[in-house]
């Protein structure tokens, strides 16, 4: 009896995969997450992000990995938890990858994780575009500048940002240590975003005030702004949405976490020279010149105590940064 050969799922996906990306997948494995032989290396994607999934997992193989891939179902939005099976793989891992369609960075399956020892990186909304581009980078370069803004904002009391188009915003940060999102994750518990490159605190609960305008991107699906969305913030909470279709969204999109949603959660600036503006989020925010200010959650590896279940970063272009007076940053320049 003849045998009729077939292909699996990820076998069929893999003659998709361009070479560009196979060779991103490799320097974010090896160069970024320095995956050892025999680890347990575990790829969390869902149906849009599979071929990414299957990349890195091909990845992996190669290093001699134990390696596992796991496709869920696609999450409704940023910061929704994995099932529990998957999230109790994940803190068994020594190495977890998500190229998934909603982020998992600000999840309770991510802190869990990392206590438990494991390196993480997630790539939430990642394309293939985006992949090839920010992953051949110099990450040793974008580690330097992130590092050198993390021992600026560290000691930092309090951080201005203004800019042409009507930002103006005080946001206090005393005692808030800075992350550094190199992309190198080396030792156990570190995370990081892929692409990586940006240096990113949590503001003080509470305290912010002033107007921030976003006319760069949005997440949460909304993308490139194409009409400014001014946002009042008083006492740490976003009460006012301004603008056109991309204000009325954000408004819809943080109205069912009440206050937690409208939190000031993060002020963030972009250190990788090789990302832009494209209105996926994820690249967005490392866009050199760039600054941005999220909504939400503010736990998770920034120490702070909100746990909104969203999180939502919005893009300033040109942005003028004072920290304690000092500016370090003149519409888009960095003075450091």
């Amino acid at each position: 009896m003849a045998i009729k050969k077939t292909k699996t799922l990820a076998g069929k996906a893999c003659e998709n995969i361009s070479e560009p990306l196979q060779k991103a997948a490799m320097i974010a494995v090896k160069n970024c997450m320095a995956v050892k032989p025999k680890e347990q290396v575990v790829i969390i994607t869902d149906e849009n992000k599979k071929n990414i999934g299957i990349a890195l997992w091909n990845a992996a193989k190669k290093l001699k990995a134990e390696a596992i891939l796991v496709e869920m179902t696609p999450r409704q939005t940023n910061g929704e938890e994995p099932p529990p099976a998957i999230a109790t793989l994940m803190a068994a891992a020594d190495v977890v990858l998500c190229p998934t369609s909603k982020s998992l960075t600000h999840t309770k399956a991510r802190r869990n994780a990392c206590a438990n020892g494991a390196r993480i990186s997630t790539l939430p909304g990642i394309t293939e575009d985006a992949m090839v581009r920010c992953l051949n980078a110099d990450y040793n370069k974008i580690a330097a500048l992130s590092v050198k803004l993390k021992k600026v904002l560290d000691p930092a009391k309090t951080i201005r940002v203004t800019t042409k188009k009507g930002t103006d915003i005080t946001i206090p940060v005393t005692g808030r240590i800075a992350k550094a999102d190199t992309g190198l994750v080396y030792k156990k518990g570190e995370y990081s975003n892929l692409p990586a490159g940006e240096a990113f605190l949590a503001p003080i609960e509470g305290k912010s005030n002033g107007v921030i305008v976003i006319d760069g991107a949005m997440a949460g699906g909304i993308g490139l702004v194409k009409k400014e969305i001014k946002v009042i913030v008083k006492n740490g909470l976003a009460v006012e949405f301004i603008g056109g279709e991309e204000a009325k969204a954000l408004e819809k999109l943080l109205k069912p976490f009440g206050k937690p949603g409208k939190n000031i959660a993060e002020f963030g600036i972009g250190t990788n020279y090789k990302a832009k503006l494209t209105g996926l989020i994820l690249e967005d925010e490392k866009v050199i010149g760039t600054i941005h200010i999220a909504f939400g959650t503010n736990t998770s590896m920034m120490g702070g105590k909100v746990d909104a279940g969203i999180h939502l970063d919005g893009l300033i272009k040109k942005p003028t940064v004072e920290v304690d007076g000092k500016i370090i940053m003149k519409e888009g320049k960095f003075l450091i």
